[in-house]
């Protein structure tokens, strides 16, 4: 689940290691989609330590969902806080996707973190529910299915929306995507 909206997710804003809380609509958002997860059995609960996940998570139903640091937002470095637009105004055609972060994280860097959480809910004993941010959990979604992290420009996701990712017999499938 990708976190409720906060002011920079709704202005468009970069929003890696800037702890920002939620909107009042991010946190109705939250507690509706927690009451279509209620009486789920999840063997594994992990949440992004940020502020805005991790209140996610507790609106959600799960205020006691395991931190785990792997699952912070993409780092963006001198970017932090500034749109897509403006970054275009002096590197022109500039994507997360396909151009560095200056003082941030490369893509190999956020590959290698989200493979780990990748790991973890390979290895649970039943159904895994992340909580996260937009870009990490989008890479984590190529990396479910085998794919570059570049492809994860492929997984549009809105804010405070379920995704379901899951085995199709031996082959890893998105289920449900930004529901």
């Amino acid at each position: 689940m990708r976190h409720g909206a906060t002011e920079w997710s709704r202005a468009g804003r970069h929003t890696s290691t800037t702890d920002l809380p939620l909107l009042a609509d991010g946190e109705q958002a939250a507690r509706s989609v927690g009451s279509r997860l209620a009486g789920h059995d999840f063997a594994l609960v992990l949440t992004s330590p940020r502020e805005r996940a991790r209140r996610t998570a507790e609106l959600a139903g799960f205020p006691a969902a395991e931190v785990d640091h792997d699952l912070v937002e993409w780092d963006y470095g001198d970017y932090e806080g500034v749109t897509t637009d403006e970054i275009r105004a002096s590197v022109p055609d500039w994507t997360v996707w396909t151009h560095p972060c200056p003082g941030g994280e490369t893509a190999t860097d956020v590959a290698a973190r989200l493979d780990r959480v990748v790991g973890r809910a390979r290895g649970a004993a039943g159904d895994v529910l992340l909580f996260g941010h937009g870009h990490s959990l989008r890479v984590l979604a190529a990396r479910w299915l085998g794919l570059p992290v570049a492809d994860g420009r492929l997984f549009a996701l809105d804010t405070a929306t379920v995704s379901v990712l899951g085995r199709e017999r031996e082959d890893a499938v998105v289920m449900r995507w930004n529901s």
